[in-house]
């Protein structure tokens, strides 16, 4: 991807509203199972103001897209207290998976449109714009489904394991940012043919 100045300002548009998108489906998830946390601190908008975060939404996704032609970023993330849950241990895997739910939502709505497009008569140049956000909803979505802390997968992961493998998570808690480290880094490779495949299912158009 060449790194274009006017192509970058179109993405981080695409990129805020998607990771806003993701974080309030966390916010509005929690708060039907019973933890007002997120509304009472008024995290439950869409206005960026309340959401955007100058290194993950504006400082990170430059340097990378700028430095390698790929982007990723995030925005603060919106509090919950897994206590006020109604029920604990699936409740927080609900919330968990609610903002990569949202991001996989977007993308299927999106990418029908692309299928049919042509039916449509949906301008290539709108079809195009969609598939960009399209490919970005599906990388946070798979990206943040990966199952090591902080990630949003990890919760999902430990409502489901017994406690007898307690073990499990206490030694991906204490080597998250390791583990972490290693998929920004090393992770491309394994995280891009799934969104290619994911990507090409939804819309029946190759990926870019």
């Amino acid at each position: 991807m060449q790194a274009d100045p006017i192509f970058f300002a179109i993405f981080i548009v695409i990129l805020i509203f998607s990771v806003i998108a993701h974080e309030i489906s966390h916010g509005y998830v929690a708060h039907m199972l019973g933890d007002p946390t997120a509304k009472l601190a008024g995290r439950l908008t869409l206005d960026p103001r309340k959401h955007l975060d100058p290194l993950g939404s504006f400082i990170v996704p430059a340097l990378m897209y700028f430095g390698t032609g790929m982007m990723f970023g995030w925005a603060k993330p919106v509090p919950y207290n897994p206590y006020n849950l109604r029920n604990q241990r699936w409740g927080t895997a609900l919330v968990g998976a609610a903002g990569a739910g949202a991001n996989l939502l977007i993308a299927l709505v999106l990418g029908t449109l692309i299928r049919f497009g042509g039916a449509l008569e949906i301008p290539g140049s709108f079809l195009q714009f969609m598939g960009i956000i399209v490919a970005l909803n599906l990388l946070l979505a798979v990206f943040n489904l990966i199952p090591i802390p902080p990630l949003d997968g990890s919760k999902v992961l430990f409502a489901f394991l017994p406690l007898r493998f307690d073990h499990i998570r206490e030694f991906l808690e204490r080597y998250a940012l390791f583990f972490l480290l290693l998929v920004i880094f090393f992770g491309v490779d394994f995280i891009h043919p799934i969104i290619g495949f994911l990507y090409t299912l939804i819309t029946g158009s190759p990926y870019f």
